[in-house]
């Protein structure tokens, strides 16, 4: 029994960026499986954690926090090695800005509620939530693989030569767009740098497929 209990989905972005946060960390954690198409997030268990119904939520030693930003920030503060923000305040401000590219301006609109919205209260089929979440996946990944492109601090990853919290962020996204068929053609720096983060071990092993509950 861990000290740390991440209840989370495989399938989530949310929680590949926290579980690569805990393997780049080289902490153990109790996997607890949420299905959120069953609906297992807004049971009354769940709730009693995180009254927002969503996931992933970190049972720590004092005791639950959500939202990944969050906890990624937490983790960061309690186990500082390896870390996830630079040293110096311009540094730590421009990984978060890239970061919240994804966190705030693709994440929110696409996220499965939402999709789930669309389809229950306005009729749009699977080729429409396809489309909206292309639209905004595109968005952001513009925005984002020009500042990529273009900022002399981008090296191996978005931030330098190490793994850091705006990578967690991008190379999540770039699974989930995966899934829905967004074209990453135009955007070479961010698919030079989500491949170099499949070859760190830690972020390869919290991709959905090597998850327990991967169905």
């Amino acid at each position: 029994m861990s000290d740390l209990a991440l209840h989370n989905y495989f399938r989530s972005s949310t929680s590949v960026r926290v579980r690569a946060a805990l393997n780049l960390k080289g902490l153990h954690y109790d996997y607890v499986p949420l299905s959120l198409l069953a609906g297992e997030q807004h049971g009354a268990k769940h709730l009693a954690l995180n009254p927002s119904g969503a996931v992933p939520t970190l049972m720590t030693g004092q005791g639950p926090l959500s939202q990944s930003m969050a906890i990624l920030e937490w983790l960061d503060e309690e186990y500082p090695e390896p870390p996830l923000l630079p040293a110096d305040a311009w540094g730590r401000a421009r990984v978060r800005s890239l970061a919240y590219i994804v966190v705030q301006d693709v994440h929110p609109v696409n996220n499965l509620r939402v999709l789930q919205h669309l389809e229950g209260e306005f009729g749009v089929d699977p080729s429409g939530k396809a489309a909206w979440f292309a639209h905004w996946a595109s968005a952001g990944m513009a925005a984002l693989e020009t500042r990529l492109a273009q900022e002399p601090e981008t090296g191996d990853f978005c931030h330098g030569d190490d793994v850091g919290l705006a990578d967690l962020c991008l190379y999540a996204q770039v699974l989930n767009n995966a899934r829905f068929g967004v074209d990453m053609t135009p955007y070479a720096t961010i698919r030079r740098i989500h491949a170099n983060c499949m070859d760190v071990p830690a972020l390869k092993l919290a991709v959905p497929a090597n998850q327990p509950d991967a169905v």
